[in-house]
């Protein structure tokens, strides 16, 4: 399966997010039970009042350089696996999301 899906201009991916994890990190992508990839984040905020949800938007949106208005939670809004929605983001954008992770 592959870890970036198209959706028109815009890119699905998923995400598995732990809340009150100490800091806030994007850690990279990992294989999960089932074969299919997703990115594994933590954020120091606690799951309560959208406060992880919005820590992890400004992280994700800091980690690939681009504003968090292009970033949305798609799916998963209550849970640790979220589908993350990317709007029409640039090769550039791509190329990091990609190799997130990669050499470390």
């Amino acid at each position: 399966m592959a870890r970036l899906r198209r959706k028109g201009g815009d890119v699905l991916f998923a995400l598995r997010l732990t809340p009150k994890g100490g800091r806030d990190a994007v850690e990279g992508w990992i294989v999960g039970a089932d074969g299919s990839e997703h990115l594994k984040a933590r954020v120091a905020s606690p799951p309560e009042d959208g406060k992880a949800n919005a820590a992890l938007i400004a992280l994700l949106a800091k980690t690939l350089a681009v504003p968090k208005t292009t970033i949305a939670i798609a799916a998963g809004e209550t849970a640790r696996m979220k589908t993350i929605l990317l709007a029409s983001p640039s090769p550039d954008t791509l190329r990091r999301l990609e190799t997130i992770g990669a050499g470390q």
